[in-house]
């Protein structure tokens, strides 16, 4: 994260060139935690691989991992919606951060 963000602050860009900062302090460490934790399920998969663990039990463990980040997107994703989005429709710039939302989402689905 860039150095102008004071601790526990997530910050997303919505429809201007200047990112926006949203305080989120109880999310942050969590969503840290999470990330951490997931970090670790995919060491363990690597592990897995490397032991010759049963293709199922390594395809399970994957589609863990998966959806433990899918998790997360959808709660940044409801951040970014309420926060930013919110804020840009109400500023006069709503055209442009639901568009941007969009083309997040349309990533993020395929």
């Amino acid at each position: 994260m860039s150095s102008d963000k004071t601790e526990n602050e997530v910050g997303c860009s919505s429809c201007d060139s200047t990112p926006t900062k949203h305080t989120q302090r109880d999310n942050k460490d969590k969503l840290i935690k999470r990330l951490n934790r997931i970090e670790g399920q995919v060491r363990g998969i690597s592990r897995m691989i490397e032991d010759d663990r049963y293709c199922i039990d390594v395809l399970t463990q994957i589609s863990a991992a998966h959806s433990a980040l899918d998790a997360i997107a959808k709660e940044l994703l409801a951040h970014h919606a309420k926060g930013c989005v919110s804020k840009a429709i109400q500023e006069g710039e709503g055209e442009a951060a639901v568009q941007e939302l969009l083309q997040v989402m349309e990533r993020w689905i395929r």
